[in-house]
């Protein structure tokens, strides 16, 4: 069993990816959820639950134990670099609050994986959903609102926690939304008129009254819509046309990025759009293939030509 002075450590840790990193509630379910597990297996390994004393003489031993523990429990190498990462996360932390030497565990090697690239769907597939969307549900209010999120996903390449933290304060939907995403950047974002208008039909079919300081969009009973309602949409939505398991609400947002680069848009300004920090990431979103960048090289590069 975990020692309270280790529990209390991490939740002291926790709270300072809270206030300081801006880590998302998802975010930080997940950190905790890996720190324990690694916790408890070195508690166990050790046999001792005394305190601190354990996580400060981590060998090399103990974290090839642990990663193949988690291996024979038939974790991924994708979840396991997850993993390890939290817990050098925490450890580097740790080191600094207890002043020990956490060589060990943050020069782990991460297990090597695959990245999987996105899976936008083509045009066709995109409007395909959003039109079966609108009729899922036999109340129409619920119809106008999935649809509404929906296309604030794919029309303005909104991740969904994005869409879902609008407020009322955002109604009318104006031409631009400033949105402050992932570790607090905050981004400008062009609304086009179909989210405008989706928006504004649900709003007005409603039963709830949508004020300034309350949520944008409300579930059935009356709380603030959640993000597992409309994942629960687009897995009903995909069977019924006989999409792949990758569309996802995420998905809708990488199809954003990659029909505005199709049709011509600039992988700097899809950026901009996305509030990537990186170019790279913008590149994966988007599924550039070499062979089109290079032709885009050819046809621009003064000496190229």
């Amino acid at each position: 069993m975990i020692s309270a002075a280790v529990t209390s450590a991490i939740a002291e840790w926790l709270d300072v990816k809270s206030a300081v990193d801006d880590a998302s509630p998802q975010t930080i379910q997940a950190y905790q959820s890996d720190v324990l597990e690694f916790a408890t297996f070195i508690t166990a390994y050790h046999g001792d639950a005394t305190g601190i004393g354990p996580l400060t003489r981590i060998t090399i031993t103990d974290m090839r134990a642990w990663m193949a523990q988690m291996r024979n429990d038939g974790l991924g190498a994708r979840s396991l670099a997850r993993k390890l990462s939290s817990v050098k996360s925490f450890f580097k932390w740790l080191a600094k609050r207890e002043g020990f030497d956490p060589t060990v565990v943050l020069s782990t090697k991460s297990p090597k994986f695959t990245k999987k690239l996105p899976r936008p769907l083509n045009e066709a597939a995109a409007k395909d959903v959003i039109d079966l969307i609108d009729a899922q549900s036999p109340t129409p209010w619920i119809n106008a609102r999935d649809t509404a999120v929906v296309t604030l996903l794919y029309g303005c390449g909104l991740r969904i926690s994005e869409a879902l933290g609008l407020t009322g304060r955002d109604f009318p939907i104006a031409d631009v939304l400033r949105i402050t995403g992932k570790g607090g950047k905050t981004r400008i974002v062009p609304v086009i008129d179909a989210a405008k208008d989706a928006v504004e039909t649900y709003v007005r079919q409603c039963p709830y009254d949508v004020t300034d300081n309350g949520p944008l969009f409300y579930g059935t009973r009356g709380g603030p819509l959640t993000a597992r309602t409309i994942q629960k949409l687009m897995q009903s939505v995909r069977m019924q046309l006989g999409l792949p398991a990758t569309v996802t609400p995420h998905a809708m947002r990488h199809s954003f990025a990659t029909h505005l680069l199709s049709a011509g848009g600039d992988l700097r300004s899809i950026q901009e759009l996305l509030g990537h920090s990186s170019l790279s990431t913008t590149q994966a979103y988007t599924g550039v293939d070499t062979a089109r960048l290079l032709d885009v090289y050819h046809q621009t590069h003064p000496k190229a030509k």
